[in-house]
C-alpha cells in the first residue's frame, strides 16, 4: 500500500495518502477529485539508517531501552 503525494487543482493544497487498491482519492480541503500526482523523492537507506540510529542515541541519553534488543542493550 503506497503513499503517495497529490496537488489540487481546484485549491491548490499538496498533501499524501496511502492508497489501497481502487480507493478515490480527493482533496482533504475541499473534497474535490481534480488531482494531479506528484513524483515523490524516495528517501536514501542510509538517511533511514540515521535517523534510527540517532533515535536509539538520544533514548539511551535519556535511559530509554525499551525498543532494544536485549543484545544491543547497554552492558551495566
Amino acid at each position: 500500500m503506497p503513499i503517495y503525494d497529490y496537488k489540487c487543482l481546484d485549491c491548490n493544497a499538496i498533501f499524501d495518502k496511502l492508497v489501497m487498491g481502487a480507493t478515490k482519492v480527493s482533496c482533504p480541503q475541499c473534497n474535490s477529485e481534480n488531482l494531479e500526482k506528484l513524483v515523490s523523492k524516495p528517501a536514501p537507506r542510509s538517511f533511514t539508517a540515521e535517523i534510527v540510529s540517532g533515535a536509539r542515541k538520544q533514548a539511551a541519553k535519556e535511559g530509554h531501552f525499551s525498543n532494544y534488543k536485549s543484545s544491543e542493550k547497554p552492558k551495566t
